[in-house]
């Protein structure tokens, strides 16, 4: 049988999604698979200006086998046990959508059942948050790596982290460079295209240099040179679902306490974002531009900020959706190339993340076979549709009616997942989590609960425990959450004592 393995994979563009992309491959398929090599221009900018994540990244870093500790001192991260939103469903909200579970499932029935059930209408989302270690613990500015103690919350403390996005970047590129991966520095000007079948055959840089390939990266941002510019891929809008398309971006002094969360702050036209670094607050508010003016938006964050910026704003235009073909030909493209799904649940890098680890499954050789590519175009939707309707969900779910963006998002018409998924949680509480779609039942019971969705009934499954033992049970429940917690040592010390960025000593 003939050898019709990938021979050389380039991709094109690097910061976060180019740098996870050559780091990941680069340690999975090794060198003596194929030639992995990427281009870049320090002439381009990268948009990174500060990530939140979620969980799943720490899976990606145990990947790659890398130190937790060295990765954290070297972005100058910190720690996420979850988001708090701000005056979303109604001003002078706050509740913190967090990793991991409410409670404890009991008799084969879910936590939130039980606790809708013990607390009928009367309850608020600090009661909720009284059942998990992640919101309580936020709340309080702690932080703990999960340790061995049985069956106690402390062992499943689920976490993800803020870090510095060009940092991280860098980290990924000594990463990869280190496997074997080879840089060019250059600007592309020319994409060339096999005449027989249109499949990309080389890029050519400014100075002349023509790289060839087999498979195609394209991490080249918004524009997405190979994917749209070569291939014509095409792109579905979800601007009337999702109408924010504006951002401003700027960072601030450090802000104390360090908490262990992002902030996500509901305004006229859209929301702001606060990110804690060790060095400093990353910021940035994205509106919509048909509701309100950059000029606005712009006095609104600076207005805003809590300690003095550090740089000047950066502003970012985009439209919310994806590729019609996240796979063309024998060009697969990933992070800000295949879409965009605006920050407010830090989904970006997990994307990214996702995207790489579905072509691993699906790695073509250069036959490139249509059933790999169409799955993984079939499969990624799917993904980015489930996403897209949890941040419908944040805007839709709402009792604001101060502006015309307001009135606007709650009185649209959404997709009929999420219809079906609200109709389903006002009867019963009910949530299903379907065919691995990232956001699970807490999550969602999380934010419904949040923006004052309340069932009409609890679960009738709920009544396999009588009223006293669920109060009694409940009660534990929270209970050891609480003396977790207090277990538990501050944020800032945690970093202090692990991993604290070199040449921040005093902060």
């Amino acid at each position: 049988m003939s050898d019709r393995r990938i021979r050389k994979i380039l991709i094109v563009g690097g910061g976060t999604a180019g740098w996870m992309a050559g780091a990941t491959l680069s340690k999975l398929l090794k060198n003596q698979y194929c030639e992995i090599e990427l281009v870049e221009s320090e002439q381009i900018g990268t948009v990174g200006v500060g990530e939140a994540t979620i969980p799943q990244i720490g899976t990606f870093n145990r990947t790659l086998g890398i130190d937790e500790n060295d990765f954290i001192r070297r972005t100058k991260a910190t720690f996420k046990l979850g988001i708090e939103f701000q005056d979303w469903g109604r001003i002078g909200d706050r509740y913190i959508h967090p990793f991991g579970p409410y409670g404890l499932d009991m008799d084969g029935v879910s936590f939130h059942a039980f606790f809708l059930k013990h607390h009928g209408a009367d309850y608020t989302v600090d009661t909720l948050e009284q059942y998990s270690l992640q919101a309580v613990a936020a709340r309080q500015a702690k932080f703990m790596r999960p340790v061995n103690a049985g069956n106690s919350p402390l062992s499943k403390i689920a976490y993800a982290f803020h870090f510095d996005a060009t940092l991280y970047a860098k980290f990924l590129r000594e990463e990869a460079e280190a496997r074997g991966v080879v840089r060019h520095e250059g600007l592309v000007t020319k994409v060339s295209q096999r005449g027989e079948d249109g499949f990309i055959s080389s890029v050519t840089l400014e100075d002349g240099r023509e790289l060839e390939a087999d498979l195609f990266i394209d991490c080249t941002g918004f524009r997405g040179l190979l994917i749209e510019g070569a291939l014509h891929a095409g792109y579905n809008d979800w601007s009337h679902w999702l109408p924010v398309d504006r951002a401003i971006a700027v960072p601030c002094e450090r802000v104390d306490p360090l908490i262990p969360y992002t902030r996500s702050i509901a305004r006229e036209a859209g929301w702001q974002w606060r990110i804690p670094l060790q060095h400093r607050t990353g910021n940035g508010h994205v509106f919509a531009s048909n509701f309100t003016s950059v000029e606005a938006a712009h006095d609104t964050l600076m207005g805003s900020l809590d300690t003095p910026p550090t740089a000047e704003p950066r502003y970012l235009r985009f439209l919310t959706g994806h590729r019609k073909s996240f796979w063309k030909k024998n060009c697969v493209a990933l992070g800000l190339s295949a879409g965009f799904i605006e920050p407010l649940e830090s989904t970006s890098i997990h994307l990214i993340q996702s995207g790489i680890a579905k072509l691993l499954q699906m790695f073509p050789d250069r036959n490139f076979d249509p059933v790999n590519i169409d799955r993984y175009n079939r499969v990624t939707t799917f993904e980015f549709e489930r996403i897209r309707d949890f941040i419908i969900l944040h805007y839709h779910a709402t009792e604001r009616e101060d502006s015309e963006f307001w009135r606007y998002v709650k009185a649209m018409p959404v997709p009929d997942y999420l219809a079906d998924k609200i109709a389903l949680f006002k009867a019963y509480g009910r949530i299903f989590r379907e065919n691995d779609e990232l956001f699970n039942d807490t999550s969602w019971f999380s934010v419904m609960i949040g923006q004052r969705l309340r069932p009409a009934m609890y679960d009738p499954v709920a009544e396999v425990q009588s009223r006293q033992e669920t109060a009694e049970r409940i009660a534990n429940i929270r209970s050891v959450i609480a003396t977790s917690a207090d277990h538990m040592p501050l944020h800032a010390d945690f970093i202090d004592q692990h991993c604290k960025a070199p040449g921040l000593e005093g902060a």
